[in-house]
C-alpha cells in the first residue's frame, strides 16, 4: 500500500468545521467502543462492528458519519485492544492497557462518505456533516497515482498549518535498483549521525536545537495568554496555540526529510547495509541526553532504511548493538575504541 497526501483547500470557514466535526465523532466513537469493551466481557472484533448500527441509532450526530467511517473507529479501538492482549502473552513490561484518546486529529473512510472529481482536481465529502468540495493541491505524480489507482481508504488529517487528504492506494512501489557491489556498516551516534566502518562521520544539523529560541518564545507568549480556571480560553490564546505548533510542525517535516534523503543516498549507493538496532525507548531514559536522541530520529531513519531496502530489493538488515564500538573496523579485533589495529 502507497500513501499519497494532498492539502485540502479553497474550503469556508463552515466547511473546515464540519470536517472537525467529522473528526470529534470518529474519536467520540473509537472512546465509547473502548468503554464498551472495558464494560463487557468475551468482546470481540466483530462485536464492536456490530454495535456500530446501534451508536448510529442511539446518537444523532453519530448518524451523520459514514457507515464505514464509523467501523474504521471501531477498528482503531480493536487496533488498541489487539496491542494490549499481544503484549500480555508475550509478557512485556508495559502492557499498555487502551486509554482514551483526547485529542483525536484524523478521520478515516473507506469506499464511500467522498468522491473523487474526473480530472483528480477536488474531493468532496458526501457525509451527513456536508463538508462539501475542497480543491486537491499536491504535485502531478501524486496526482497521476490518485488517478490511476485503486484507493482503499481517504484519511482526513488536522495539522497545524491545514487540513490535509490522505489516500490509500492499493499498489505496491517496486523500483529498478542500481547495483554497485558496496557494503557499508553503519555506527549510529550522537557527535556523529553515523559513522561508517570507515570511519567517515556525517552531521546532523540538530533541527530541535537550531529552533529551540523560538520555540521558547512562542511557549512563553502562549503562557502570558492562558488564563487559569477559564472554561474557554480567548481567540488569542487559540492563535498563539497554532503559531507554537507550525514551529514544532516545520521541525518535524525537517527531520523527516532529512531521514529520507540520508536514507536514500545511502540505500542507492551501497547493495548491503548493516545497521545498529538501537532501543531507543530504553536509551530516553537518560535525562541528560533524551532531548538529543529524540532530535536525532535514528527509528525514522532506520524505518526509510528498511523502506528503501525492499524497493530496490536490497540487503537492509539490524544488528544487535552490543559491542559494535568496540570492534576494529579492519581486523574485527575487540578493545578499546582508541587503537589501531
Amino acid at each position: 500500500m502507497r500513501v499519497m497526501e494532498a492539502k485540502l483547500l479553497n474550503g469556508t470557514a463552515e466547511q473546515y468545521q464540519a470536517l472537525d466535526e467529522a473528526i470529534r465523532t470518529a474519536q467520540f466513537v473509537r472512546n465509547i467502543r473502548v468503554r464498551y469493551w472495558m464494560d463487557n466481557k468475551s468482546v470481540n472484533k466483530a462485536v464492536l462492528y456490530a454495535h456500530c448500527k446501534n451508536l448510529a441509532k442511539e446518537f444523532d450526530f453519530v448518524r451523520k458519519l459514514n457507515s464505514a467511517a464509523r467501523q474504521a473507529s471501531a477498528e482503531r479501538a480493536w487496533a488498541s485492544i489487539s496491542r494490549f492482549y499481544t503484549n500480555c502473552r508475550n509478557k512485556a513490561v508495559k502492557k499498555g492497557y487502551p486509554k482514551f484518546k483526547k485529542h483525536c486529529r484524523s478521520v478515516e473512510y473507506k469506499v464511500s462518505g467522498w468522491k473523487l472529481s474526473g480530472d483528480g482536481m477536488s474531493i468532496t465529502f458526501t457525509d451527513g456533516f456536508n463538508a462539501g468540495a475542497f480543491a486537491l493541491y499536491c504535485n502531478g505524480e501524486a496526482r497521476h497515482h490518485i488517478l490511476n489507482s485503486k484507493i482503499n481508504r481517504v484519511r482526513v488529517i488536522r495539522r497545524a498549518d491545514g487540513y490535509y487528504a490522505q489516500f490509500c492506494l492499493d499498489v505496491e512501489r517496486k523500483e529498478q535498483g542500481a547495483y554497485t557491489g558496496n557494503v557499508i556498516g553503519i555506527d549510529l551516534g550522537l557527535k556523529a549521525f553515523y559513522t561508517d566502518q570507515n570511519g567517515n562521520p556525517v552531521e546532523y544539523p540538530k533541527f530541535l536545537r537550531r529552533s529551540e529560541r523560538r520555540l521558547k518564545q512562542h511557549q512563553r507568549r502562549l503562557s502570558r495568554k492562558f488564563k487559569k480556571g477559564a472554561k474557554s480560553q480567548s481567540k488569542n490564546y487559540h492563535k498563539q496555540r497554532k503559531r507554537l505548533g507550525k514551529v514544532h510542525l516545520k521541525v518535524q517535516r525537517q527531520r523527516k526529510d532529512w531521514a529520507i534523503k540520508q536514507a536514500r543516498c545511502v540505500v542507492a549507493s551501497h547493495d548491503v547495509v548493516a545497521y545498529e538496532d538501537l532501543q531507543v525507548k530504553n536509551l530516553v531514559k537518560n535525562h541528560h541526553l533524551a532531548k538529543s536522541i529524540h532530535d536525532a530520529g535514528w527509528s525514522q531513519f532506520t524505518a526509510w532504511l528498511d523502506y528503501y531496502g525492499k524497493v530496490w530489493d536490497k540487503a537492509v538488515v539490524s544488528v544487535p548493538p552490543q559491542y559494535t564500538t568496540q570492534d576494529c573496523s579492519h581486523c574485527g579485533h575487540y578493545g578499546s575504541k582508541n587503537p589501531i589495529h
